[in-house]
């Protein structure tokens, strides 16, 4: 696959259609490779008329990774967030943006529908408030503003979202998680067969296995704080997305983000959790490719 430089780092990417179409950028989520978007998604964002490119985020894939930030200390982080101090991380959201930002640049590519999901929709979210020049439009997916009022996270989800393998984790022991991760965070009403989230585990792990990423990306989440305010300036025609059912980001930061967005759209898919299933592809994908259009 190929792989470019970018914003000063080397980051992976795909493309998918042709490049004479206008450009979907898909951005993914914490600790995710570029490969949890669906490929389903993606074909079907092709048939609509679009050229695609999904990309490995810094630190997660085959993108360049940064274990010169060690394992962060969660405690001292929320603690310099809540007393408005430096955190000590190793990277910020607002990076991940920039580096999004710079992969169209490289590509050549003047702008972007950009889709983000989880805390790609963050990232997407930071991309409209600090490179606004780089969007036609913006899509957040099962996405949130940080404002710290929003119902939490159900505690079992969030619990076996930051279940992290062992380093030296075999492939059945990431199976095994992966699995329960799928039952936690997902789509109640399109639980996707074992045997398919089995295929999809092992092919990201013959891909890339490297959880030492994800708690340096979820450190740059809690770092990035409430977003309301810079939301408040966004001028880029913002659709949201979300599950009704989502028990990781429940369905109000939606709703939130969507309120904090001058002139946004709200979608809501009842049945829906914190993934993107099969089965509600040729509806999302007429929901992104209705907004572009």
């Amino acid at each position: 696959m190929p792989q470019i430089q970018a914003n000063g780092i080397a980051i992976e990417y795909e493309a998918y259609g042709d490049p004479a179409h206008p450009t979907v950028l898909l951005v993914m989520g914490l600790g995710a490779q570029l490969t949890l978007w669906p490929i389903e998604l993606v074909d079907a964002l092709v048939a609509r008329g679009f050229h695609v490119v999904r990309h490995d985020n810094r630190d997660i894939g085959l993108s360049q990774k940064f274990e010169a930030g060690g394992s962060p200390d969660m405690a001292a982080v929320v603690m310099a967030v809540m007393s408005g101090q430096e955190p000590p991380i190793a990277y910020r959201l607002a990076d991940m943006a920039a580096d999004a930002a710079a992969l169209l640049d490289a590509l050549g590519i003047e702008r972007a529908h950009v889709v983000g999901a989880s805390m790609g929709g963050m990232i997407a979210q930071l991309m409209a408030v600090h490179h606004a020049d780089k969007l036609h439009t913006m899509t957040s997916i099962m996405s949130t503003t940080g404002n710290p009022a929003l119902p939490p996270a159900r505690p079992e989800a969030m619990a076996v979202l930051l279940e992290r393998p062992p380093a030296d984790a075999t492939l059945d022991q990431v199976k095994e998680l992966g699995v329960r991760v799928a039952r936690g965070i997902g789509s109640p009403a399109y639980p996707a067969p074992v045997e398919r989230l089995h295929q999809r585990i092992e092919r990201d792990y013959a891909r890339s296995f490297y959880p030492a990423g994800a708690p340096r990306q979820f450190a740059a989440i809690v770092a990035d704080g409430d977003r309301r305010e810079r939301l408040q300036g966004v001028t880029t025609p913002t659709l949201v997305i979300h599950g009704v059912d989502d028990p990781l980001v429940p369905v109000e930061g939606g709703r939130d983000t969507a309120a904090s967005i001058p002139g946004a759209a709200l979608l809501e898919v009842p049945g829906m959790g914190h993934d993107v299933p099969v089965e509600l592809v040729d509806l999302i994908a007429d929901a992104i490719a209705g907004h572009a259009r």
